[in-house]
């Protein structure tokens, strides 16, 4: 199936202003135009939700900043932790406000959306660390959040697909109950290369290059370390007793291939899994729901899965 029309014309306006490589480029820089960029696919106007509140949680290096929505009216509500994708590099509580609030609203739930430190400047563990503590906090103190105990989740893209499917494991060994995990397009496996890599290299926003490029920024080259469950959740010993996942891919993106198999890792461990790649879709779409009614209905059945596994 041939990109998605409305995709496509976004694709043309990136890559007429290809950026230079990621290892060799300020991180600001990158930053700035990851922020020029997703201002370009937003809706003229916020979704509206209860109520959004700037604040912070403990973290192991100081505070770590997140945003709580909340949505319309009261009662107990399940509550989902939220970490932004952007490689581990870029993103941050605006790049993905329009992500977390349409959550709010269509999966009506408290998200908690975490402002994790970056790389290159805090490379691995930091962001595992800062998500890891935000999500123990929330889960210590849900009755500030929404109040309903059985009914915590863990969600992010890309990077922060990544992070959310970490965490998944670390509350599962330490025998902490979640009840969800939404993982869209997650970046799984930090050894192995894919078929997907390859077919998908070039001209889809996110290159193969650029994965290679952060993960060595996110994690280094030892090949011990790229290869704990702590980077690569596709490499952990087992993965009975997970939390029910919901996981999207797309076709058109370089980490279609490891987040299939992370799905399909998990289902052959006996883990209900609601598994589905997207077609004519792209890394990031999760961001393009306003400009692209195909990432429109692949956000729509995500967010309906999350909320059939929180109801």
């Amino acid at each position: 199936m041939p990109v998605d029309p409305s995709i496509a014309a976004v694709l043309d306006q990136v890559n007429a202003h290809p950026t230079p490589r990621i290892i060799d480029t300020d991180p600001e820089v990158l930053r700035e135009v990851s922020r020029r960029l997703g201002a370009g696919v937003v809706l003229p106007e916020p979704i509206e939700v209860g109520s959004v509140e700037n604040t912070a949680v403990p973290g192991p290096a100081g505070p770590i900043p997140v945003r709580v929505y909340r949505p319309e009216g009261g009662g107990p509500v399940p509550t989902v932790v939220f970490f932004h994708g952007g490689g581990w590099l870029t993103g941050d509580l605006d790049t993905h406000d329009a992500v977390t609030r349409r959550m709010c609203r269509d999966v009506n739930a408290v998200v908690v959306a975490v402002d994790y430190r970056l790389i290159p400047e805090h490379p691995f563990p930091a962001a595992h660390d800062d998500c890891l503590a935000a999500a123990h906090h929330v889960a210590a103190h849900i009755e500030d959040y929404g109040a309903r105990r059985d009914r915590l989740a863990v969600a992010g893209d890309s990077a922060g697909g990544n992070l959310a499917a970490v965490v998944a494991l670390a509350f599962r060994d330490e025998g902490r109950p979640l009840a969800a995990q939404l993982l869209v397009y997650p970046a799984t496996d930090f050894v192995d290369d894919y078929p997907s890599r390859t077919e998908n290299a070039t001209g889809y926003v996110l290159s193969n290059q650029d994965v290679q490029d952060l993960q060595h920024l996110y994690a280094g080259d030892d090949p011990a370390v790229r290869s704990s469950f702590r980077i690569s959740p596709l490499r952990a010993e087992k993965f009975t007793g997970l939390a029910p996942a919901v996981i999207g891919t797309a076709q058109y993106d370089p980490l279609r291939d490891e987040g299939n198999a992370y799905a399909e890792a998990l289902e052959h461990a006996g883990v209900d899994v609601f598994a589905r790649t997207y077609d004519g879709l792209i890394h990031a779409f999760l961001n393009l729901f306003a400009v692209s009614p195909a990432a429109d209905a692949a956000v729509t059945e995500l967010y309906a899965q999350l909320k059939e596994r929180l109801s």
